[in-house]
């Protein structure tokens, strides 16, 4: 616990009338930890959990050291979704200004965030314009906006050719060797290689949790995605 970033226990949401998380109990510390898995498992609902914008049934999520949610978090969370979190007839500047004000940070601190993605020569790009790239810079820079001390990012990558991803990736580590603790979904398993630490997920539950070595050597696979199958067929066995 002295460690965790977040500490999950006996979650349980239900959906629907359904349960997607069937009472998780989990630990994540710092560094760069990749929840990987199939569309449909479960991630983004964990991870509204941990930001605190999802109904919990039962269990408890701390963050922090406080409840997720709670208002001491509120500038020490990043959170960026799925969905697009800027405006397309906005500059990339305007964008990062405007939501600097509605959480009322100084505007400098849009400056930040964008020198942190290496946005700052698209400053006055009106964001519509952009790349998907430079699109999910936008979004990861409005995450960072307060220089929180956990990041948690929803499939940033999803729909990005090979270098792009990279990059990403590469700003991910960066992001992380500057303290801030960073959770990436993703459901792409040639990703997992890029993580300190994984998450793997299936049917709600998380099958596997450590580096990918010990995810590869516990099951003496070649990489991490032969290890997720052996670990669904011991499952359905």
């Amino acid at each position: 616990m002295m460690n965790s970033v977040i500490a999950i226990r006996g979650l349980h949401v239900v959906r629907g009338g359904r349960p997607v998380l069937p009472g998780l109990d989990l630990e994540i510390g710092a560094g760069v930890t990749g929840l990987l898995g199939p569309s449909g498992c479960g991630k983004s609902t964990l991870l509204r959990s941990i930001v605190g914008v999802q109904r919990v049934a039962a269990g408890t999520v701390t963050v922090l050291g406080h409840p997720a949610g709670s208002a001491p978090l509120r500038h020490r969370v990043g959170y960026q979704t799925q969905s697009a979190s800027t405006y397309d007839d906005l500059t990339v500047g305007e964008n990062l200004r405007f939501f600097a004000r509605v959480l009322g940070l100084p505007l400098a601190a849009a400056d930040e965030a964008l020198t942190a993605v290496d946005l700052g020569p698209h400053r006055d790009t009106v964001a519509g314009r952009l790349s998907g790239g430079q699109r999910s810079r936008v979004g990861l820079a409005v995450a960072l906006l307060g220089t929180p001390a956990l990041l948690v990012l929803d499939e940033p990558t999803v729909g990005l050719d090979p270098v792009l991803r990279r990059d990403l990736w590469e700003l991910f580590h960066r992001i992380a060797g500057a303290g801030t603790a960073v959770l990436v979904s993703s459901h792409v398993m040639d990703e997992a290689e890029r993580c300190d630490a994984l998450l793997l997920m299936r049917e709600g539950r998380i099958i596997a949790h450590g580096t990918p070595a010990e995810i590869k050597a516990a099951r003496g696979a070649a990489d991490v995605e032969s290890a997720f199958l052996a670990l669904v067929e011991e499952g359905v066995a």
